[in-house]
């Protein structure tokens, strides 16, 4: 049966541009998607690579401003994958011209930015969602099944940790293309709305809404040289970030994100603990789901390591034959594969860009608690599409 196109605009060339660009042609490959993805342009500023980039991933068309692609009458959904800065402008755009509209994360460098997007899509009634991808790994997708089972029982406490070294070294700039993140005014924060954002968009969804906070942050390197200006300058993004919480379950949090832990590139684990069973994951071993059942028979009680490989495992049935593992790359064609589904039913995928407004506020929560010395409460947002 011929399926409809749907024509994808990318907005940013860099590594996620890349992680979307492989998503979008191999969701089809694997899924039965109900449209055929078009790569149809890609936008950025520096015309030269933004070819090479199109050549190499086999989009029809450039763009160097994301207005003019925005603007297009052949473009279907436009996809966000520019600094952080850049995404409120572009989202609201894209959907008061009534575009599907994906996005990075975090959704907005602060919630009220956010909820102008949120306010943008939900008014548009365009299909929406935010690239947290580390809810379709196959052991963080099971999780949520057995949490939903009711196989934990009562939680009694979850724990994550993101773990970073890549700014350590004080000769390294901020700010200009690829070190954006470490300019306040471009990223909004440091690793509160990068590593913690994805530790806290995952909590959400497996364990409920996080009610309070108390927090502290630390800057370890207050100036550095500014990439565009050639000035030393205060640096404002937090390089080290931890909090404990409350979750509205009454389950306790505790977080951690840096890129001061030498040794560590991407190590992010968590740990849910409940009374009757205990789950923890780690991305390093992205395929595996660690589990501990107390009603297991006592002589063989203790934690099992569950290897995501059957096709009786989320999204595995799609992959290889069992044995065969898949990868970080692989989360992002699920979160596709998803998202084009339920376009078609005329609606967004979780987390959508409301979801991921959950996933601000408690990001703002955070940095408001360590500047403050005290527990904050975290910020409910108003259903906007109740308006």
């Amino acid at each position: 049966m011929t399926k409809n196109n749907l024509n994808i605009g990318l907005v940013g060339y860099g590594f996620m541009g890349r992680t979307h660009s492989n998503a979008f042609l191999q969701a089809p490959r694997f899924f039965d998607v109900p449209y055929q993805p078009v790569l149809k342009a890609v936008c950025a500023r520096n015309a030269e690579r933004v070819k090479a980039f199109a050549a190499n991933w086999g989009y029809e068309s450039i763009e160097t401003d994301w207005r003019a692609l925005v603007e297009r009458k052949d473009i279907d959904l436009v996809d966000i994958a520019s600094p952080n800065d850049t995404h409120a402008e572009i989202a609201m755009a894209a959907a008061r011209a009534g575009k599907m509209v994906s996005c990075e994360k975090p959704l907005g460098r602060n919630a009220a930015e956010a909820e102008t997007m949120v306010a943008a899509v939900e008014s548009a009634r365009v299909p929406n969602t935010v690239w947290y991808n580390y809810r379709r790994v196959p052991a963080v997708t099971l999780l949520k099944q057995l949490i939903d089972e009711g196989r934990l029982g009562r939680v009694f406490h979850y724990r994550a940790q993101f773990l970073q070294d890549w700014t350590i070294s004080r000769d390294l700039p901020q700010g200009g293309e690829g070190l954006w993140r470490l300019d306040l005014a471009v990223a909004g924060s440091g690793v509160t709305g990068d590593l913690l954002a994805h530790c806290i968009d995952t909590a959400l969804w497996l364990n409920g809404s996080i009610t309070d906070v108390t927090a502290m942050t630390e800057t370890f390197i207050k100036e550095r040289k500014h990439a565009l200006t050639g000035r030393i300058e205060p640096v404002g993004i937090d390089d080290a970030s931890a909090f404990l919480g409350r979750f509205q379950n009454g389950s306790l949090a505790l977080f951690e994100a840096t890129r001061y832990a030498r040794g560590h590139k991407a190590l992010y684990t968590l740990e849910i603990n409940g009374e009757h069973a205990s789950a923890r994951w780690d991305l390093h071993d992205l395929h595996r789901l660690q589990w501990f059942d107390h009603r297991d028979e006592g002589a063989l009680r203790g934690w099992r390591s569950v290897h995501m490989t059957d096709s009786d495992h989320p999204y595995m049935k799609h992959w290889w034959v069992p044995g065969l593992q898949i990868g970080y790359e692989h989360t992002f064609i699920h979160q596709f594969a998803d998202f084009l589904d339920a376009a078609a039913r005329g609606s967004g995928v979780a987390p959508t860009f409301r979801d991921a407004l959950a996933t601000d506020h408690v990001t703002d929560a955070v940095l408001k608690s360590a500047r403050s010395g005290r527990w904050e409460s975290v910020a409910v947002a108003a259903r906007a599409g109740a308006a």
